[in-house]
């Protein structure tokens, strides 16, 4: 078995509205060989990972697995729970998965993820190990889950993080992960948020630059009066024992730049451990502090939006002897308990034996070998940071109302509006001017796993006060309206955003001609996927997110957001298939779905009642429904009604809305201009399908009224779609119509037109199956006067010319058989050919690929006709 390609969504998708993998495997000649006529599988596979005995597997018991690999079971299957199972030895709880046949030996096998290199390198041993089975070979599968157990670490996101991501969640709002360094936006477009670790969207960089320099913020907090250690930063020995002498022993050493502890010497007593201390430290650090040694508790006080939300009181971590195991033997029976983890995984965090530890135990007068008496207690750090296994407990009601005051005047006079304030003192409950309390340290990025899982007392969501800073409790996001089908997407979506740039929002759209922010085009091209809609997300700029979701860009990365505020299906038509697995249109009308799917609970899904395979996805939608038809009795349409939903239907030439009791007229076939009267009758369709979705997020009747009659089919309006031109008394039409029903659309339109004498110039993009392109050229012959056959430069897998070849076969099965039939395969040949030859009151349309070359080449021919027309009159 091995693996062919592999898709990661990281959001919701086609298989599943969880994060998934989807893995396309080649079995290489097991695609028939039961997992009970391999000799041991099972045996092997079982002893490897024991957790797949649990599984269900289809029967409601635990073992149901197992029983299907002694029935037999097949390997693309048992790779797909080989996966899960492998998640769950390593403490990922995940179930989904599933494995289909592609043809013969291929197969895909999906499975959802939490962490996604951690996901890889499990589903990499997962076939590793399978392959090993059969083989009869060893494996070195131990050795590699201790790998992906370190991967774990490096990509599991710290308490600090996640604490910050669940209170966003639970107030509803999305959360967009930005590359690989621990970077989130909470919300999208204008109304987004980003954070790393316990850095807000509002923390000054300035600030944070102060607080990682604790000579600098030690200076700041002195000039202000508050409390802080005298010390000073040294250069050499010789300064630091003149530095020494006016201080006094006790002291500590510090790097001046520094965190969690590291590097720090503590309770320096003498000048033989000052120098020592000092050698250590300049291996690593150059720029030194000294400064004198407090004798108190270690505390840490909390600020957000520079307001004390958290106390807490630090331990370092310590053993308590037994008189029987030594130190080593403490430590590891320490390290056993549950709530220690590697790193930041758990509530506490192991205690490691390092140099350091070793070091302290020998200035106590210890080793790992020593065995404490019966209720001896050492303390194991000289610090009480939970990265180095100290513990912590809640005492933030205990704190006086004086230090309250001393920790919100530190966190204003450095500028940080999110803090760990580290205050030594005796009682955080007494002024520390009283007690000989100072201020050690002003923290950026504070850690606050030890306000959330207090060893001893009350947990603090400092995550949700953060979050609540972060959006002064204003948790609103954006709009977000999704709009998918198989035709009609591009005009639907640029009719919604132009009604919302009336209103003065400026709306973030995508569509096949690139992605806009409100009326400039920040990339042009078919943006109307995963990472375009993304970029328009994480725009700042943006009010309101248009997207228009296409086929490609569902089945090969998923949605980039998470649930819309309103999701429109145009229309469901046989287009792609065969392409990325969509075989028919069962499997079409799936993939479109998850669009009106992906909706919020107060939101709607826009369906088109007069199209059969929409509403085939009905039952697939949860969510409340818009419904839109050219017939106001139809049954669907009145059914949601009665539902209490509104509906939008077309009735003597008007559309119409009703909603909540009332009926409103929106706009008649006449002053919506982008329908010529009512003869582009798929414009009434996308008209309709536009002005529920702006329905669904309650703009008001008025406003979309004006915007779909000033809307146009122009140029500038609705670039590409049946957009007209006068070439010297020649009409010329470009449209991107491109497959059966864009085709028939077109030439329903040009019969309504009355337009005689018609040349059309047609393609098919190369990735469309045999039948469409021979429909294509057949329904062509049938129509047009004249056809000139092209290709797109982008042949998409086919040979130069072969796709023209198969579109005339479709033209010659027609039933005109006398039509005059060319083939020019560049469009802008075809173009310039077909002009040269076109007189007065003829008309072209042109179904093209590259819409900037045509443009370009109508103006030419404009220009040129006004020249000649100078020189006759001359």
């Amino acid at each position: 078995m091995k693996i062919n390609n592999q898709r990661i969504f990281e959001g919701r998708n086609i298989y599943s509205h969880r994060k998934c993998i989807r893995l396309d495997v080649d079995l290489e000649g097991y695609c028939e060989t039961p997992t009970k006529d391999i000799d041991g599988f099972n045996e092997r596979l079982l002893s490897y990972v024991p957790e797949l005995y649990t599984h269900r597997c289809g029967i409601d018991i635990e073992g149901g697995f197992v029983q299907r690999l002694k029935e037999g079971t097949y390997l693309a299957h048992v790779c797909e729970h080989t996966i899960i199972g492998i998640h769950n030895k390593l403490g990922i709880d995940i179930k989904y998965g599933k494995a289909r046949e592609i043809k013969d030996d291929f197969y895909y096998i999906i499975f959802e993820y939490k962490l996604k290199r951690t996901a890889i390198l499990i589903a990499e041993l997962a076939i590793d190990l399978i392959n090993s089975i059969i083989k009869k070979k060893e494996i070195n599968f131990d050795e590699r889950i201790e790998i992906i157990k370190r991967v774990i670490m490096e990509e599991s996101i710290g308490p600090s993080t996640k604490a910050i991501c669940d209170a966003a969640k639970e107030v509803g709002l999305p959360i967009i992960t930005v590359g690989n360094e621990n970077l989130y936006q909470i919300g999208y477009g204008k109304a987004g948020k980003r954070f790393s670790a316990t850095i807000g969207n509002n923390t000054k960089g300035i600030a944070i630059d102060i607080a990682c320099d604790k000579m600098l913020t030690k200076e700041l907090l002195d000039i202000q009066n508050l409390p802080v250690a005298r010390g000073e930063k040294v250069f050499n020995t010789i300064h630091l024992i003149e530095a020494v002498n006016r201080i006094g022993y006790p002291v500590v050493l510090k790097p001046q730049w520094g965190s969690k502890g590291n590097g720090v010497f503590v309770n320096i007593n003498s000048e033989k451990e000052l120098l020592r201390a000092y050698a250590e430290i300049t291996k690593e650090c150059k720029e030194i502090m000294i400064e004198e040694y407090k004798v108190g508790n270690d505390y840490r006080v909390m600020l957000v939006d520079y307001k004390v939300v958290a106390v807490s009181l630090r331990k370092p971590p310590y053993i308590t002897g037994d008189g029987v195991r030594n130190i080593r033997d403490l430590i590891e029976a320490m390290n056993a308990n549950p709530l220690r983890g590697e790193g930041h995984e758990k509530p506490l965090t192991k205690v490691k034996i390092d140099e350091e530890l070793i070091n302290r135990l020998s200035k106590l007068g210890y080793s790992l070998n020593s065995v404490l008496e019966y209720g001896e207690k050492v303390t194991l750090r000289g610090n009480a940071n939970l990265s180095t296994g100290g513990s912590a407990e809640d005492y933030t009601d205990l704190i006086c109302k004086e230090n309250i005051e001393i920790c919100e005047r530190a966190a204003k006079t450095i500028g940080l509006d999110i803090c760990g304030i580290d205050i030594c003192a005796k009682s955080i409950a007494e002024p520390l001017y009283e007690n000989d309390g100072i201020i050690l340290e002003v923290n950026a990025a504070p850690g606050i796993r030890m306000h959330h899982f207090p060893t001893i007392g009350k947990e603090r969501n400092v995550g949700r006060r953060i979050l609540d800073n972060m959006f002064k409790e204003n948790y609103s996001n954006i709009p977000v309206i999704s709009v998918t089908g198989t035709n009609g997407k591009t005009t639907t979506v640029r009719l919604i955003s132009y009604v919302l740039n009336l209103i003065g929002f400026n709306v973030g759209c995508t569509t096949t001609s690139g992605v806009k922010i409100g009326n400039r085009y920040i990339h042009k091209g078919d943006d109307t996927g995963y990472n375009s809609a993304r970029s328009v997300l994480l725009n700042p700029e943006v009010d309101i997110a248009v997207l228009e979701s296409a086929r490609g860009g569902l089945v090969r990365r998923g949605l980039a957001y998470d649930l819309a505020d309103v999701g429109v299906i145009t229309n469901i038509r046989e287009d792609h298939l065969g392409i990325d697995g969509i075989n028919d249109m069962e499997d079409l009308s799936f993939v479109k779905s998850l669009v009106g799917e992906a909706v919020k609970d107060n939101g709607y899904s826009v369906i088109n009642a007069d199209d059969e395979w929409s509403l085939k996805v009905l039952d697939r939608i949860k969510k409340p429904k818009i419904l839109f038809s050219m017939n106001e009795n139809n049954k669907y349409l009145q059914e949601n009604l009665k539902q209490g939903n509104p509906i939008v239907f077309y009735r003597d030439e008007t559309i119409y809305v009703k909603n909540r009791g009332k009926e409103y007229k929106i706009a008649s076939a006449e002053e919506m201009k982008f329908t010529m009267n009512g003869k582009l009758k798929h414009n009434i369709e996308n008209a309709m399908a536009a002005c529920a979705a702006l329905v669904g997020i309650e703009v008001d009747y008025c406003i979309i009224s004006k915007g779909l009659k000033q809307f146009k089919s122009c140029e500038e309006d609705n670039r590409g779609r049946f957009n007209m031109f006068d070439v010297n008394g020649v009409n010329v039409i470009l449209d991107y119509g491109h497959n059966i029903d864009g085709y028939k659309v077109v030439i329903d339109s040009l019969k309504n037109l009355g337009l005689k004498n018609i040349t059309g110039i047609i393609g098919v993009p190369g990735d469309r199956d045999l039948n469409t392109m021979k429909e294509v050229g057949r329904i062509s012959g049938d129509f047009f006067d004249s056809i000139v056959i092209k290709e797109d430069k982008d042949l998409r897998g086919k040979d130069k010319g072969e796709v023209a070849s198969i579109i005339n076969e479709g033209v010659l099965s027609s039933n005109r058989k006398d039509l005059n039939v060319k083939i020019i395969l560049s469009e802008e040949e075809a173009l310039r050919e077909t002009l040269k030859l076109a007189k007065k009151g003829e008309t072209i349309i042109m179904f093209f690929e590259d819409y900037e070359s045509l443009y370009d080449i109508i103006n030419e021919f404009k220009n040129k006709g006004t020249k000649d027309l100078k020189s006759a009159s001359i």
